[in-house]
């Protein structure tokens, strides 16, 4: 691969990595997971957010983040990124009170193809995430232009590997740390974690209401 196939790569993984390091929700639901059910639970929310950041890369190539300035679609995105956030934080607090109460079981282990679907879901659901690819693109555009397809398709790839590289590093990191926590420790990661995406969720919801109105 020469040094001009490798510029768009480059510039992807650097987006996609751009996107993905500032810890949002989904790299806390991430984390909790990883701490609590291992790595591989809490990597495949990170390997769902990241198929899903690559998709939205690709429709901000192709002009589709001028969808979210319908009043409507910002609205109705909106109200949904709130309502799975918030579904997702009382879901981690409902389990830190089990785990507290003794009432865990071994059936309630994330499964890989779960955390996928919750990174899938949780990233999708947010507006932000679409919004910040159509305007972080608008700078990369001039890397694919007079490439075609071939480097938009680069462009892509490397968007994939730096969301999907991030989440790895940070999933790994996050599963070793909880192997040294008791379970005390982890029933407050799951409450740290639950209120953050209560508060994400709640402030998605509140900020798209005053947009609305």
């Amino acid at each position: 691969m020469d040094a001009a196939s490798l510029t768009p790569v480059i510039t992807g993984f650097v987006l996609g990595l751009a996107v993905a390091a500032p810890l949002g929700p989904v790299g806390l639901l991430s984390v909790r997971t990883a701490m609590r059910f291992g790595f591989g639970a809490g990597v495949s929310i990170g390997l769902g957010a990241a198929v899903v950041d690559t998709a939205y890369a690709a429709l901000g190539l192709l002009g589709a983040g001028a969808v979210l300035q319908l009043d409507s679609a910002r609205l109705a995105f909106g109200l949904l990124g709130a309502a799975v956030l918030i579904g997702f934080g009382v879901q981690t607090l409902r389990s830190a009170s089990r785990v507290r109460s003794g009432g865990e079981a071994d059936l309630e282990v994330a499964s890989r193809g779960a955390g996928f679907r919750s990174g899938l879901i949780a990233t999708a659901s947010n507006p932000l995430t679409i919004v910040t690819w159509a305007a972080l693109l608008g700078a990369a555009i001039s890397v694919t232009d007079g490439g075609g397809p071939g480097a938009a398709g680069l462009l892509l790839v490397g968007v994939f590997a730096g969301s999907a590289g991030w989440f790895v590093t940070l999933t790994w990191v996050a599963s070793h740390a909880g192997r040294r926590l008791s379970d005390r420790a982890l029933v407050v990661v799951d409450l740290v974690a639950g209120v953050g995406l209560l508060l994400f969720g709640t402030a998605l919801g509140i900020r798209t209401i005053r947009d609305a109105t």
